[in-house]
This record gives structure tokens, sequence and C-alpha cells, in this order.
């Protein structure tokens, strides 16, 4: 495969594999006709739309519609109690939707299902699937989630439906798009998310990535928080005032271990600290609940999170029905539609049980009896009731103990952070839907502009270069462009020597371009996209010189890989060396200090607790490696040492296989070059290891190359032993770094043997 056809493999795609549709019923709403259309061209999309924008309704068109294009079975998955609400809201908009339990159940139309009787039913039947309350998928570890995925791999039509997804959690997204068969969540994870070491769980957004992350996923989702973002009127969908009422139940449990009364509540307590703090208070909060309820005849709504919350309330409560996880699906959904149609004053119930999906647009009043700190069972709980369609205010009465601390602060803080990120989300889909693609598809980067550079002299070049910029000198040559395409115009068997260190796989991403080793979807690919780089490393090497790559094995994690474990990065190096014709040379083991890698990255197997849970999970330190390679043939410039230029004990040094004085952080930095969206530059390769490899398999005079130029490590090292430099980088701000840190070893240069002649002379 050529360079630039491997580039267009690695594009992210989200390619139609929908139909056209140009009638729908009648019915709908214009901006939710225009939704619907984009839906089914598409094929595999997610509507993320708020309460009250007829997602019912919607999901109900979709399925309609790939059923009369394929003459098969539709199926809609919704929570217990909802798929008889959709059956009675597709009655309205005359979609005939056939309520089933079991396969024997289904007919060739829509067939609408909970979740609970999922595996009742054989996937290969049907066209199409659409999961109501989608929001499901969110625990990628889940059997549910898991279930799912592979159940429905191969079916052709999927839509999935929720208000919205959690705040910031991008993994319940990348299990979105894993679901629709667009991008499976491990190489979501690794083309724009990055793990900073600090916590197992946590991944965050790459400072270049935010963007084409939030384009990538309205191209495959419509984010819509109300019809005025798509630029049609907006003014029936108001919603009414929120009214938070909070009642703190005071406590006697504020004392501190040193016997004062505390003012204010910690803050910070551990989770048995707030379930203790919440027992306590169980009496006094659920009075106050109930008192509530009973002081009005309007209906009211009552969440809970633990059984004997909910049972007290309900005791206390007149008229109240509990609906709890112990109860018959029958009971479950005949209290829940009976408190849709007014017959039920209140419902008491978790939002885990109940807060999915149902409508109650016919109650104003809900009341917490305690809350947790997850915003989404609260967003989804406070939803049933406040949204479009509401005709009243809606009251939301929080009740918690004082000892609880800032629990309703630390909802607020989530619900700003939802709103950023759905924000972001609407920006991206107001310009994919006005233009109504088929496909989004991130382009790879013109780099050059056809700046052409004559290859030095000294490097035996006749032709040019064609690159971004460069810097050419009489000591060294610095190319800004990819590695790729700018060896292929350095002349055959004319570097002495190659030293770098390469990006380690998708550890570190230092750019979005496609050109980036880093930036790839899987192991496979960055493989393939290196092998193009090995090839030419191998060309330009003059015969039986030697190339060092510095590296590391790589940690595993249970998110990404499915495992915690270490993969063998080295060896897998080595191998594709070798397929290229390189022979395998020598390698040292430079040692790492555990205890650092272990504060740095939290690793498991380094933590002395792991010991006492259970041993066998722990593990060594991970080292560095400097491995070299030999290219096949006779070296016609022997390097020779001298007994001063080498005395025995430094030779007996550098011959160790292992290296235990290197300094880690002795190594070239420079803030300067970064951008402002750029992450954190990373010079894992220290220059006492560079000095040696250049002094040990090097002449002075020599030609020394880095394809991984970074911010010039390699190259100023070869300047500083009196040896010339290539360098490449494919990053801007880098090259440009790189050339002066190359400028100012040249400078000293100049002024140390201008002083020497002065002295001379003197």
């Amino acid at each position: 495969m050529e360079y630039k056809e491997f580039l267009k493999t690695k594009q992210i795609k989200n390619v139609a594999t929908g139909f056209e549709c140009k009638e729908f019923n009648p019915k709908l709403f214009e901006w939710q006709q225009k939704i619907s259309r984009w839906g089914l061209k598409k094929g595999k999309c997610a509507y993320f739309e708020e309460c009250g924008l007829g997602k019912t309704v919607q999901q109900l068109e979709f399925a309609d519609k790939v059923h009369k294009e394929t003459n098969m079975p539709v199926l809609i998955i919704a929570p217990l109690a909802v798929a008889r609400q959709t059956e009675k809201e597709g009655a309205k908009f005359g979609y005939k939707v056939n309520l089933c339990r079991t396969q024997s159940d289904v007919v060739n139309g829509i067939n609408i299902t909970n979740y609970e009787m999922l595996e009742h039913f054989n996937p290969d039947v049907f066209s199409g699937i659409v999961l109501d309350e989608s929001s499901i998928l969110k625990n990628y570890t889940s059997k549910t989630k898991s279930y799912l995925v592979d159940a429905f791999k191969e079916t052709p039509y999927k839509l999935c439906c929720t208000a919205t997804p959690s705040p910031n959690d991008f993994t319940e997204l990348g299990n979105h798009a894993e679901f629709l068969g667009i991008m499976s969540r491990t190489e979501m994870l690794a083309t724009f998310f990055i793990h900073d070491g600090g916590s197992t769980k946590d991944w965050r957004l790459k400072g270049h990535a935010k963007n084409k992350f939030f384009e990538w996923v309205a191209s495959w989702a419509c984010c819509l928080t109300n019809p005025a973002d798509l630029g049609f009127d907006g003014s029936s969908y108001i919603l009414p005032k929120l009214n938070v009422i909070e009642h703190i139940v005071k406590s006697n449990n504020l004392i501190d271990d040193d016997g004062q009364m505390r003012l204010y509540a910690n803050t910070s307590l551990s989770l048995a600290e707030r379930r203790q703090a919440r027992k306590d208070s169980l009496a006094e909060r659920s009075k106050i609940t109930a008192d509530i309820v009973n002081s009005t005849n309007e209906q009211c709504l009552v969440w809970c999170d633990y059984n004997d919350e909910s049972a007290l309330s309900t005791q206390l409560i007149n008229g109240a029905v509990e609906v709890k996880g112990s109860d018959t699906d029958e009971h479950k959904t005949s209290s829940m539609l009976d408190f849709s149609n007014g017959k039920i004053k209140c419902l008491v119930s978790k939002p885990k049980i109940a807060g999915w999906g149902m409508n109650w647009q016919n109650c104003h009043n809900i009341i917490f009896n305690g809350l947790s700190d997850s915003f989404e069972a609260y967003y989804q709980a406070i939803r049933r009731c406040w949204r479009f369609g509401q005709q009243h205010e809606v009251n939301v009465h929080i009740v918690t103990s004082e000892a609880e601390g800032a629990v309703k602060q630390n909802i607020e803080r989530k619900q700003a952070d939802a709103q950023k990120m759905t924000a972001e989300l609407v920006k991206f889909t107001k310009d994919i839907l006005k233009a109504d693609i088929n496909s989004t598809v991130r382009m790879t980067e013109n780099y050059y502009a056809g700046k052409q550079t004559q290859i030095p002299e000294w490097l035996g070049g006749k032709n040019s270069v064609n690159c971004i910029d460069s810097c050419i000198t009489e000591k060294f040559a610095l190319y800004n462009g990819d590695s790729c395409e700018i060896l292929k115009d350095i002349p055959s068997d004319s570097i002495h020597y190659e030293i770098y260190s390469p990006p380690f796989a998708s550890l570190y991403t230092y750019s979005n371009s496609d050109r980036d080793l880093g930036n790839c979807k899987s192991d496979k690919e960055f493989f393939e996209h290196f092998e193009f780089i090995a090839k030419e490393l191998y060309r330009v090497l003059k015969p039986g010189r030697l190339m060092s790559f510095h590296c590391m094995n790589l940690p595993t994690s249970k998110e990404r890989y499915g495992y915690i474990g270490i993969k063998d990065f080295r060896g897998e190096l080595i191998r594709l060396f070798q397929k290229c014709g390189f022979i395998y040379h020598s390698e040292v083991c430079i040692w790492k200090d555990p205890v650092i890698a272990m504060q740095r990255t939290k690793a498991l197997g380094l933590l002395h607790k792991q010991l006492k849970k259970d041993s066998a999970m722990s593990r060594q330190g991970i080292p560095d490696y400097l491995v070299t390679m030999r290219k096949p043939g006779i070296n016609d410039e022997p390097i020779t040492h001298t007994d001063e230029s080498f005395p025995v004990n430094v030779w007996q040094n550098y011959a160790s296989p292992v290296w235990m004085d290197i300094n880690p952080s002795d190594t070239l930095q420079a803030r300067s070059c970064r951008d402002e969206k750029d992450e954190k530059h990373i010079c894992p390769l220290q220059l006492t290891v560079i000095e040696r490899g250049v002094k040990l398999w090097s002449h002075p005079g020599d030609t020394v190359l880095t394809p991984f130029m970074g911010i010039g490590s390699e190259a100023v090292k070869a300047l500083e032993l009196g040896r010339n430099a290539v360098g490449i980088e494919l990053k801007s701000t880098w090259y440009r770094q790189a050339v002066k840190n190359c400028q100012g070893v040249t400078a000293s240069s100049q002024m140390s043997l201008f002083s020497q002649s002065i002295n001379n002379e003197i």
C-alpha cells in the first residue's frame, strides 16, 4: 500500500448506511421530520434530546420507516412500564405498536418490549433495533450492555434515544458508538483521550482533540435542547420555573475528634460515613417528607435511595403507593401507569426503578428523601415531571441531613458540567444537520504547500525535500514535516548512526494529525504506520552501522484492553525492524525508580497495599530500554577509540547490561513550545543515554539521524559531540524549538572557538 493510501485508512469516517426517506408522518413537526430524515439516512445513530421533545414519536417514526423499507420486524426496547406508555402514544400518531414479551409474540411491524425480557428474543429476526432510554449502556462492564452490543452487532438499522448522556461521562458516549457499530470504545479512547495515570479509571480529552471529538459525536448523534438549536421556532418549548427547596435536618453528630462542635458538616465524608449520616437522620427526614406531601391535595412524587427510606415514607404518607425492586413487574407497571392517570396521589420509589422514561407531566411536586451524588439519577428523576409540556411551576424539595455535607452543591457542579458538554454537542449538531450531510470525515491535512529545500552537500544530496519548513547549516539539517515522506528524499547509505525515541504506540498522542504515529486507533494500525518509516531508516543507514531506539514495555488498563498486564512493546519493535532487514545487535536495560512510577501512575501492581490484598497482582516496575539494531554489511569506516577517550572503567560501565546511573530528569524540556491546546511535551530519552550511544557508535564528523526530533534532544547531543545532525519533526511548534536549541549549540561552539583563538594569540 502506498503511504497516502494508508493515511486514508486512518481517517475517521461515519459512512451513512441508511436510505433516503421523503414522506413522513404529517403529525410530526417540521424539525422532527428533519431529524427523522437525517437519522434514516445515517441508518445507525442516536437522538440525545431533552425530555418533552418527542423522542417517543421520533423513534416510532424510525421503526415504522425501517419496517416499511425492509419488510421485516423492528424491535423497540424500553424500561418497564414505558413500553405500555409508548404503545398508547403510538396510537395517537397512527402507529400500530405490538407489545410483546417473547419471540412468539413478535409481528412483522413495530414491536416493543422491556429490558427485563431482552433475552427472550432472537436478534437475527429484526432489521432494526431501537433503544429507548439508551443510557442503560453507561456501564461498559454490565451484562446488559455486553449482550446488546453482541446480540445486535449485525442489525442493519439502529437507533439510541436518551435525554442526555451523563455529564462528561465519555465512556457512555463510547458505549453508544460501540453499540451502533461506529467505533469501539477502545478505539475512541485511543483516538481522542489520554490517560494521565492519576487514577486508573480517569480518561480526559486530549487538548488538541476537543473539536475533533465533538465533530465526530455530532456525525452520528443529534443533540438537541430546543428546536431553536436547529433554527426553528422554539417558543413553545420553554420550561416552567423550577423551584428547588432545601430542607436540612440538624445533626447532633458534628463533633470533631477533639470534642469540639463544628459549625459546618464535613464535605469529604467517605461513602460509609455518608450512609451512616443518612441512617441517623432517617426518622427526621421521612417525617419532613411526609409533612410536605400530607399538606397538599396535589399529586406528589417521592424519591428515595434506600429501602428503609422508601418503606418509612410510604408508612407516614397518606395514600402513598410504594414501588420497590422486589415487587412484581405487574405491580410496578400498574402502579406507574395509575400514577400517570391520576389514580394515585403519591408514588414512592427509587430513581433506578422508576426514574427513566416515564412521562409524569400530571405531577409538579417532587421530594427527594435524601440525595445521592449521581447527577444522572437526579436529572432523570426531576425530568419525569419537569419537561416540555408541563403547565405548572415544578417544586423540588431536597431533604438531607446536615451531617452529609454539601450534597446539593456537588449535584449543581455536575449539572454545570453536563450543560457545558451538551452545549458543545449542540454547537456541532447545528452545523451537521443544517448541512444535511451523509458522512463526516476527518480529512488528512495538506501539510505541504510545495516548499522545496535542497539536501545539503555534506549529506550527499542532489535532490530536494518537500516539507513545511527547514533549517540547513553546515552542521545540521532540520526538517518540519512527515518522516515517512522526508526520509524518502535522503540518499541511501548516507547516515552513520540513528538514535531516537519513537512514539510509544498510543500511550502519548502529540497532535490530531493522521500522520502522527501516536494518533492510531489500534496497535495494529500503529505498526502498519511505523513500517513505512522503518523501511526508510534501513535504506538510509550505511551498511554495518547501527540504529538505537529507546522504548519501554507498556502497561495495559482494564478499561481499554479488558485486562491489567504488560504489552511487549519492546519485542514488537524488534520484530518490526527484523522484518525490515535489521539484525538485533544489543540492548541495555535502564533502571527506573518504582516508587516514583507508583506515585505518578498509581499502578495497581506497584501499590504496597496490594501486597496485603493479593500479591498475585503485584509486579516490578517497568524499566526503559535502549535497543540497538545493525544493518547487515561491512562497516567501511571502522569506529575506533583510544584508552584516553574510552578508559577501561568507562567501557565496563557502558558494557553493563543494566545502567543504574541514569538520571530520569536529565532531559531537554521546553515549555515555551507548547500550543494553547497542546499536551505536555514528553522527553523520555535522557541526554546521558543519547551521549553514550553517540560516543560509542559514531565518529566525530559522522552524521546522526533522528526521525522523531521533538524539541531536539538527539540533534543537540550529536552537535555537542562534534557530529552532524539530521532531524525530522512533524509538529511545527516543536520543530521551531528544536531549531532554537540547535542554533544555541552551534553559537556556543563558535564562541568557544573564538575564545580559544584569542587565547592562542595572547
